[in-house]
């Protein structure tokens, strides 16, 4: 395998993210309106905004993406870090760029003063679980939510 280069997303990398973001939702079976993938990616490019996101590179070709948000947290000083969105292209799954984008967020929250990374990922995700469960601890929190 040819070396993944790790970077955050440029205002150029528009025309590359969003075919990764749309095979993620894909993934999980949802659709969203373009109004949201353009309010997105002006928040990945506003340095106030606390939403980031970076890419995954081989040789030339955007092969990963990841997004992740800092936010407070009642239970430390510190902010944490929620990663939010990962996909790697099938091909290159199990190769260790999802660990490389992961640890990416590790180093790039640690360096923006967060104590804390953690993410959800559906139950059926097994391939995901299993890179997961080596590289972070699983809590055993249950989630729940309510649409507004």
């Amino acid at each position: 395998m040819s070396s993944i280069e790790i970077r955050p997303v440029t205002a150029a990398d528009q025309a590359v993210w969003r075919p990764l973001w749309q095979a993620y939702l894909k993934f999980y079976d949802t659709e969203l309106p373009d109004s949201i993938y353009q309010s997105t990616w002006q928040r990945f490019l506003d340095p106030a905004e606390p939403t980031n996101a970076a890419l995954a590179w081989q040789d030339g070709k955007a092969v990963g993406v990841v997004h992740f948000i800092y936010h407070r947290s009642n239970w430390s000083i510190q902010n944490s870090c929620y990663l939010q969105d990962l996909f790697v292209t099938p091909g290159l799954r199990g190769t260790g760029v999802g660990r490389l984008l992961i640890e990416h967020v590790y180093a790039t929250a640690a360096q923006a003063g967060c104590n804390r990374v953690h993410w959800l990922t559906h139950e059926t995700n097994a391939t995901a679980i299993q890179l997961y469960e080596r590289i972070a601890e699983r809590p055993g929190f249950i989630q729940f939510r309510q649409a507004l």
